[in-house]
């Protein structure tokens, strides 16, 4: 008690300056405080007060957390009043069993911030324990001739307190042969030893019982005794001798049982049974445990393991004794060397499992501290982290290092780092342990938000419904909760600030663009938005994404006409054109918009209807009038063109306009006839008239041709006896030929082919079938051609009658003018639609179209079959029979609105004149009224 007085006062006297030291270094470890105790103490007991040796005030033990960090509980704090009480059993010789000074470490860790004190508690020895011999009784046979002074060893006493409290003396019982001496014997414990006095005689006492007693130097004083009991045997004057008085030896750890220490050998002169020397362990404590002696040889081995951390060194003794009972002792000295058998280990003290990721650097996170019960190299540890991670380790005192941040942490690359710190010691080979902590990074509001894009173009057509989702803007925020968390709204505009609400919205959750109205992109082509993406952050961080929305055009205006445009009256206007006008010649132009663009707004011309479908021309986009021939004697001077304009959308629209032309070379010619001429017919009604007739004439004539080739395939496979019967009025004619008699019909024409052969020509006639016409005898051998027409006109113009008398040969290279096609539109293009021809020329039209088939058959571009120009006949009357003989009759069509006829293009080729050429316009124009 009176050193834990001398402690305390000597650590009151170093409080003084704690303060001032605790201030100076309060970001690391505290100076170690050190109190003194004696073992034994009831639990509970105070050892002493923390805040006062600190210089803490008691309320920061509290709101610190001071606690005790060590492997066994044997103190706690009391953080009410700042006294550290004893809470377990504390026994010296358990806790410090082979060292004199025993002193307990602890930690106290305390928090905000983190903070370890180091304090030693000595634990003071009581003489609680008292001496012992291992042995109950000792027995010693003496020969009766040993020589005075002849020294006998005992064992010692065991006493497990240390100090003053130890062993400190031997006593013997009284007798007149022996008397008591204590050597150092086995460092640092007294070995008492007997010394013969007085000869011994065994024939006048045979034994001698003695007492010895161990006494300790304890307050009051504890002892403990054994009985000796020496047998005196006969006379064996020479005890054994060791080879060395001390064996020394160096033995590595963890060597397996049985393995060999050391061997010791004695030597004794005497012969017979006082020569047999065995040998014997004279310390047994813990000896006897780890190492065995073989009895007759002296070797001794190993026995149990062999841990240097349990004791670095062991000292025995070994008894040589011979057969007479004389004995002799050596010494052995075992020094255990370390082996690197033992990792390194890695406690935390402290951990913080969560920082956020705006943490600075230097930042405390972990405390903990590395122990390695190897010594030496082998006990020296360095710590490393394994993963590439923002921290560092830093050493402190006593073996204590500091986790701390050395680097930006981010929680949007990585939330989440799993540190494992590796502890190597330096031995050979090097042993490691890890030891790994999870450290979770918290969000802070860091990241704005960031949008897919980097700008928005929205492409939506006009007339769109109100309401309609347009677009939809996405962006990312990659912090987590409220900091994540993405709101939108429309901060800017090109539109005016008034009416951007009546344009569009956005959602602020989902970011879809709405459209509050339909759009017109003939109004309003194009216009940009401003998004911002704001996260609920605090602070909130935003971002903002350009939006541009371009309104695209659909076909919803029709094309509108500005020329030709009525009257200041209401009175459609006219243009007058020149009668000598030559093809080519601009007569007008019609000039139309459309409000729409693009495809919407790209505008074509058609002519619907005209009153001579081939004399003028119609630009297909330039919508430019020329005259597409001159003026014939048989056109009416005035002439009426409806015009359609069309859009390219889909579907289309269009306008009509209507032209007026008057072919005049003074404007005093025109006036009268403009003022008396007649209100224009309905073109549609006029249109849709033309289409019925032109189906129904199509109809019959399609059935009259199923007819006929019926007629013709039940001809052909009839035998001619069963014809004869069935029509007798063809049999009264033998031999190819054909009725000269026909009748001329009317539209619509029904024609068969029917073809005479002589021996010399071939010809081909134009005949109306009739009943009078007579059979052919053999069907197989004959063929004949009979193409009937008849005309509803009137008879061909005197000059066309002369150019049939004059009959030119047949043409081969015979093709219609562009001009001089049957169709619609006159000389349009193929794409330019016209109107349905007037009903005055619908006869000689179908006429021209008849003979048109049969020109090119007789140029040899029919598909019938055959050799070119044959029709397909060389093949049943041989090669000799072609198309040349037979006769051209294309000469004898006139081609109404035409100034030529079909035998143009060939007497051109010949070198010849035309028959109706442009110097005959007036005369045909005669004629024609004729």
């Amino acid at each position: 008690m009176g050193t834990r007085a001398k402690q305390r006062s000597y650590t009151r006297q170093r409080q003084v300056l704690f303060p001032f030291l605790l201030s100076l270094f309060c970001g690391g470890l505290s100076e170690q405080i050190r109190y003194s105790i004696p073992e034994e103490m009831a639990r509970g007991s105070v050892v002493g007060n923390l805040a006062e040796d600190l210089g803490l005030h008691v309320q920061d033990l509290l709101t610190r957390n001071f606690r005790v960090s060590a492997e066994k509980q044997y103190f706690t704090v009391n953080t009410e009043n700042g006294n550290i009480l004893v809470s377990d059993r504390i026994d010296r010789e358990l806790l410090c069993p082979p060292n004199p000074l025993c002193v307990l470490p602890l930690e106290i860790v305390a928090d905000n911030p983190l903070n370890v004190f180091h304090i030693s508690v000595r634990i003071e020895d009581i003489n609680d324990n008292p001496p012992y011999f291992p042995q109950n009784s000792i027995v010693l046979k003496i020969n009766e001739l040993a020589i005075l002074g002849t020294r006998f060893g005992l064992e010692s006493a065991i006493d497990a307190d240390v100090g003053p409290n130890s062993l400190q003396n031997y006593q013997l019982s009284y007798n007149e042969y022996f008397s008591l001496m204590v050597k150092d014997k086995t460092q640092g414990k007294n070995a008492p030893e007997l010394i013969l006095e007085k000869p011994l005689d065994r024939e006048h006492q045979s034994s001698h019982l003695l007492v010895l007693t161990a006494v300790d130097g304890g307050d009051p004083v504890r002892s403990g005794t054994v009985q000796i009991k020496i047998e005196v045997t006969d006379a064996n004057d020479n005890p054994p001798v060791f080879s060395q008085d001390v064996y020394k030896v160096n033995l590595p750890e963890n060597l397996p049982s049985g393995t060999s220490v050391l061997k010791v050998t004695a030597i004794d002169q005497d012969e017979g049974i006082n020569a047999e020397i065995t040998y014997s362990f004279k310390t047994v404590r813990d000896i006897g445990n780890m190492f065995m002696l073989d009895h007759q040889s002296g070797e001794i081995k190993s026995k149990g393991p062999i841990d240097f951390e349990n004791s670095s060194s062991y000292t025995m003794s070994i008894e040589a004794k011979d057969g007479g009972g004389m004995a002799t002792e050596c010494k052995i000295i075992i020094e255990i060397l370390d082996e690197n058998d033992n990792a390194p280990e890695v406690i935390f003290t402290s951990v913080s499992s969560s920082i956020t990721e705006d943490t600075e650097q230097g930042m405390v996170i972990a405390l903990f501290k590395t122990h390695d019960k190897d010594s030496g190299e082998n006990g020296e540890v360095t710590c490393l982290i394994k993963e590439k991670v923002p921290f560092r380790i830093e050493s402190s005192a006593n073996n204590y290092y500091k986790l701390v941040t050395d680097g930006a942490l981010d929680r949007e690359k990585i939330p989440v780092y799993n540190v494992t710190i590796t502890a190597t010691d330096r031995g050979k080979p090097p042993l490691f342990s890890s030891s790994s902590i999870t450290v979770h990074i918290a969000d802070v509001n860091d990241n704005a938000p960031i949008f897919e894009q980097a700008f928005y173009v929205v492409h939506i057509a006009e007339n769109n419904p109100p309401g309609a989702s347009i677009a939809q803007v996405s962006a990312s925020d990659p912090d987590l909760g409220p900091n994540g968390r993405v709101s939108y709204s429309i901060v800017a505009s090109d539109l005016e600030p008034r009416a951007l609400a009546s344009y569009v919205s956005v959602s602020a959750q989902s970011g879809v663009v709405f459209a509050q109205r339909a759009f017109d992109h003939e109004q309003l082509r194009a216009f940009e938005l401003t998004v911002q993406a704001r996260d609920q952050g605090s602070p909130a961080l935003s971002a903002n994404v350009s939006l541009r929305v371009l309104v695209g055009d659909r076909n919803d205006n029709a094309p509108r006409v500005l020329y030709p445009a009525l009257g200041p009256d209401g009175s459609a206007l006219f243009d007058t054109v020149p009668r000598a006008a030559q093809p080519g010649y601009l007569v007008t132009k019609v000039v139309a918009v459309d409000a729409d663009s693009g495809h919407n707004a790209w505008l074509s011309y058609h002519v619907l209807q005209a009153s001579e479908p081939g004399l003028f021309s119609l630009g297909l986009r330039t919508g430019e009038v020329r005259t597409a021939r001159a003026l014939g004697d048989r056109d009416a001077a005035r002439q009426r063109l409806l015009v359609a304009v069309r859009d390219g959308g889909q579907p289309p629209l269009s306008a009509t306009a209507t032209l007026h032309l008057v072919f005049a070379d003074s404007l005093q010619e025109v006036l009268p006839d403009v003022s008396d001429r007649p209100e224009p017919s309905d073109p549609q009604a006029e249109l849709q008239f033309y289409l019925v007739v032109a189906l129904a004439l199509i109809s019959v004539l399609f059935l009259l041709a199923v007819i006929l080739a019926v007629a013709l395939r039940l001809r052909c496979s009839i035998t001619p006896t069963a014809w004869n019967c069935i029509q007798p009025g063809f049999c009264h004619k033998i031999g190819p030929g054909v009725s000269p008699t026909y009748n001329p019909g009317t539209l619509p024409y029904s024609y068969n082919t029917y073809i005479a052969s002589d021996s010399q020509k071939t010809r081909l006639n134009f005949l109306t079938m009739t009943s009078e016409m007579g059979p052919r005898g053999d069907l197989s051998n004959e063929a004949s051609l009979v193409i009937s027409v008849t005309e509803e006109n009137n008879k061909l113009s005197s000059n066309a009658a002369a150019a049939s008398a004059h009959q030119a040969p047949p043409n081969t290279d015979w093709r219609f003018s562009q001009a001089q096609r049957p169709g619609t539109s006159g000389s349009q293009n193929g794409d330019e639609t016209g109107t349905w021809p007037n009903n005055q020329f619908d006869t000689e039209m179908l006429q021209a179209m008849i003979l048109a088939s049969a020109s090119e058959a007789a140029d040899g571009g029919s598909t019938l079959g055959g050799g070119a120009g044959t029709m397909g006949l060389s093949a049943r009357y041989g090669p000799q029979f072609t198309l040349q003989h037979v006769p051209d009759y294309r000469q004898n069509v006139y081609i109404p609105g035409s100034n030529a006829t079909l035998t143009n293009a060939a007497a051109k080729r010949d070198g010849k004149a035309p028959t109706g050429g442009n110097g005959n316009k007036k005369k045909s124009g005669k004629k024609e009224k004729k």
